[in-house]
């Protein structure tokens, strides 16, 4: 605190709105009139030391209600603007109070320009002492006067420091002041440094420090500055001090007698009252409340069992007892939520099984599959027998695009049963399955119960979709989770994370898909009843094309046969010199490919005519009812005559546009595969040609050989695998074994490989390659390259082979006799022990291949080259 100080005759006059400064106080200011920023530059700004300035407030004028304002002390309180002393104002009378305090700049502040040019000044001061105004005067745009100091000397203070009166004033003021200060530091932690005070700073200037610090009306803040005599002063900050700590005790007390007679049940009460209340004032009366009724209500018709009903209502009054705004009440509410729409009891309505019908529905939807078709008729036999037969999960293992899906669909169909599919490709966490812990933000649960919780029924045909393609991680593995989930014996009371509680599968009818075997868990396909299908042969596909894919292409194009026929003659090139894959997806994509011209040509024609214009669009009754049930197919079957109404109908053309070859290599480019292929590849020594099994069918893979200068090193490319650069190991090896008899070479004593490096190629290098079914082809090529004799260009194989020469057997042979049929190979090699699989391989295949069974690789190599083995001619070497 400052000491008495010598006032100036003239200080400058801030004034100031229902703000005291008093003697011991800090306030701040923010100077942005005309007036004050003048002042603050004049008076302060240029000078090294901060001068003193008089503030004087307003009282009884027209100003008092828009003059400046000073504010509570310390660092960043509110502020707001100064009083404005415009040319309006001036020509006002101003009544000054005539008492104010000096005051010593303790900080200044000019704030940033703004665009207008106004420019903001930030003042602390620090009060000094009070005053009297004897005279007031202008000093350009603002106001200076002559004033009078009107604190006491030192012997004044001395002399009234005797008086009893003052002494006893100053004891009931400081006991008020430390009791006060006591209540402050229980709750605020901050009475120490006001203790201080109290102990060191005079009481008559503790007395504004005090009354400074409250929220006191502005007249009494002015009986205050008035307040010259120390024993007045005294006594008043002794009854504002007073006034302060009765009414701390009154809100005190208030406090603990409304909580020591309020029950925890009874605020609960009285705070819902209040809500409601305010709801109802505010007309919003479909409040939380109504909710939780409705939530309660279809959560009884929701048939649940006794244990599970008795948990979902421990939580609905759990969820009662919260507030919308708890963290955990919109987690709980959704929880509530999903066992409500659960379908505990819900299930389709079985229809009695027609199997002659549901037989037909096979054959109208599906063209071939005769085993698969045979064996859904067996399974659906039994569920006739027995409908709670707990029969095998079928899984559908076949290349893309030759029906999987719609197979599960068709199943659904017959027995009337809602279908699901879902989609298990790239799925890595195991929480997919069993869904996500309710502790975790952003729990869900799994895609099996959300399944369930979508399609409505407790027993739909459930397609689990590409069960191959699920992976393993740090999250854990799906694989294993649906062990739980396709055992009959333990789906009964499958338990989703996320539930909490047990769920009954064993009411669902699980099919499954998958494109190859291998990557599916042993454990997980022991529990599945595998049903292969390995593809179409071009016959069936043309079936499959002028029966299902052309009607479809042409409906979804908006054409009909009056606008774009495909003879039978053009599908069959589109099949053979565009398509060889084990599917029909690419044949109709070529065929939509020939539609959309065909639509261009007649979206251009301009002599179309009107033909009906009330023409009401038919739509397909299998796609209705497929669309009715939610399903989800892979390839929607139209049968034949149901596409005779479509959009298009509505016009004509003279005559229909007719698909020919030309037609066909414009749409579709040039030829991607051409039957003179195998004969050009195999036309110099060192080619064979070999049938491998991939995820997309049989393939005819070629094998390159050749030899070059080196020191007797082996080379493979292509992206091989380990058991297949293992099987081009065996095949050198066993050829360098057999090289006097194969008369490759003269004696036993040549090296075949002496001077020369050996490389086998395996075209197609982005594509990986492996397995054991290469032996035979390698043995072949590496033979044909010792002995440069061709290989016949209508001849494939396939098998494994020993050291010692013997030809194993192999899988996918129907997948492979297909494959070497769709590229025109005519004789196909192999392994006596696969003669058991050729049953597979439909007749109309076989009746136009040679198969030659072959029990060691000297018969595959008499069988592979024209005119028999090479051994017949004498080697060169």
């Amino acid at each position: 605190m400052a000491e008495s100080v010598e006032l100036p005759s003239r200080l400058a006059i801030l004034p100031f709105r229902n703000k005291v400064l008093l003697p011991g106080a800090i306030i701040r200011i923010r100077c942005t009139s005309p007036s004050s920023v003048k002042l603050v530059e004049q008076e302060l700004w240029q000078r090294e030391e901060k001068g003193l300035i008089g503030i004087l407030p307003v009282r009884d004028s027209a100003e008092s209600a828009t003059s400046g304002t000073a504010v509570s002390s310390g660092m960043g309180g509110e502020t707001s603007d100064s009083h404005k002393l415009d040319s309006k104002n001036q020509q006002e009378v101003i009544h000054w109070h005539d008492r104010g305090v000096a005051a010593r700049a303790l900080h200044l502040s000019r704030g940033v320009e703004k665009p207008s040019g106004r420019v903001t000044y930030i003042v602390v001061l620090e009060g000094l002492c009070r005053f009297n105004v004897q005279e007031l005067s202008t000093r350009g745009t603002y106001y200076t006067a002559r004033i009078t100091s009107l604190d006491m000397t030192k012997g004044e203070m001395e002399l009234i420091e005797q008086d009893q009166e003052f002494v006893a004033l100053s004891r009931q003021f400081k006991a008020t002041a430390m009791e006060l200060i006591s209540i402050l530091e229980q709750k605020q932690k901050t009475g120490g440094r006001t203790k201080v005070l109290l102990e060191t700073v005079p009481v008559h200037k503790l007395a504004d420090i005090f009354v400074a610090s409250f929220e006191i009306s502005f007249e009494e803040q002015l009986s205050m500055l008035d307040s010259v005599d120390v024993k007045v002063r005294l006594s008043k900050a002794t009854e504002l001090v007073d006034r302060h700590l009765q009414s701390i005790r009154v809100a005190e007390k208030i406090t603990q007698k409304v909580e020591g007679q309020l029950s925890k049940s009874q605020k609960e009460f009285l705070l819902r009252q209040q809500m409601k209340a305010i709801k109802e004032e505010l007309g919003d009366n479909d409040d939380e409340e109504d909710d939780l009724v409705a939530l309660e209500r279809k959560m009884q018709g929701a048939g649940m069992p006794a244990s599970i009903w008795k948990h979902a209502l421990r939580e609905l009054r759990r969820l009662k007892k919260m507030q919308p705004q708890q963290p955990g009440y919109n987690s709980s509410r959704v929880y509530l939520e999903l066992l409500a729409d659960l379908p505990w009891e819900k299930a389709s309505p079985e229809l009695e099984l027609d199997l002659k019908a549901a037989k037909e529905r096979l054959d109208a939807d599906h063209y071939g599959l005769l085993k698969v078709k045979q064996r859904i008729i067996e399974y659906l036999a039994v569920r006739k027998l027995k409908p709670d037969a707990r029969g095998p999960v079928l899984c559908f293992v076949g290349p893309p695009g030759v029906g999987k899906t719609s197979l599960a669909s068709s199943i659904a169909a017959a027995l009337g049963r809602k279908f699901i599919r879902i989609s298990l490709g790239g799925v890595k966490d195991e929480a997919d399955i069993r869904g996500h812990r309710r502790t975790y933000i952003g729990s869900m649960p799994g895609r099996l119960v959300d399944g369930l919780k979508r399609v409505g029924v407790h027993n739909p045909v459930m397609l689990l979709d590409e069960i191959d393609k699920t992976g393993s991680d740090v999250r854990g593995d799906p694989a294993s989770a649906l062990l739980e989930v396709l055992d009959p014996e333990q789906n009964k009371t499958f338990n989703d994370h996320y539930l909490n509680v047990p769920f009954d599968l064993s009411k669902v009818i699980f099919v499954a898909t998958a494109n190859r075997m291998q990557p599916i868990p042993p454990p997980l396909l022991d529990r599945m009843e595998v049903i292969e299908l390995p593809g179409y042969t071009p016959e069936e596909k043309l079936k499959i094309a002028i029966r299902h894919l052309i009607p479809r292409v042409l409906d979804q194009h908006g054409l009909s046969s009056d606008f774009l026929q495909i003879p039978e003659d053009m599908v069959k090139l589109v099949i053979q010199r565009y398509t060889r894959e084990a599917g029909v997806r690419n044949l109709e994509r070529n065929l939509a490919a020939l539609a959309r011209a065909a639509a261009v040509k007649v979206a251009e024609q301009e002599h179309l005519e009107p033909f009906s214009k009330d023409v009401q669009r038919l739509s397909s009754p299998l796609l209705d009812d497929k669309l009715a049930e939610t399903a989800e197919v892979e390839m929607e079957v139209i049968p034949m005559g149901v596409n005779n109404h479509d959009i298009s109908s509505a016009f004509r053309v003279a005559s229909p546009m007719v698909v020919d070859e030309p037609m066909v290599e414009k749409v579709l480019g040039p030829p991607r595969y051409d039957d003179r292929e195998t004969a050009e590849r195999v036309a110099n020594p060192g080619v064979s040609v070999g049938l491998v099994w991939t995820a997309f069918g049989g393939e005819v893979q070629f094998v390159e050989a050749t030899a070059m200068v080196g020191k007797g090193d082996l080379h493979l490319t292509g992206q091989l695998g380990d058991v297949i650069k293992e099987s081009a190991q065996i095949a050198l090896t066993w050829v360098r074994a057999r090289a006097t008899e194969l008369k490759l070479a003269i004696s036993e004593e040549t090296n075949l490989l002496e001077g020369r490096d050996i490389h086998i190629h395996f075209p197609a290098g982005a594509v990986p390659k492996d397995g054991p079914s290469a032996g035979v082809t390698l043995v072949t090529s590496l033979v044909s390259l010792f002995s440069k004799k061709r290989v016949r260009a209508d001849t494939a194989m396939t098998g494994e082979m020993t050291l010692r020469g013997m030809v194993l057997p192999v899988g996918g042979v129907k997948d492979k006799v297909l494959a070497a049929h769709r590229y025109g190979i005519k004789r196909v090699i192999l392994p006596e022990r696969n003669l058991k699989d050729l049953v597979e391989v439909p007749a109309t295949v076989l009746s136009s291949l040679e198969i030659i069974l072959a029990k060691r690789v000297e018969d595959v190599l008499d069988q592979a080259f024209e005119g028999g083995c090479p051994w017949r001619q004498q080697s060169k070497l």
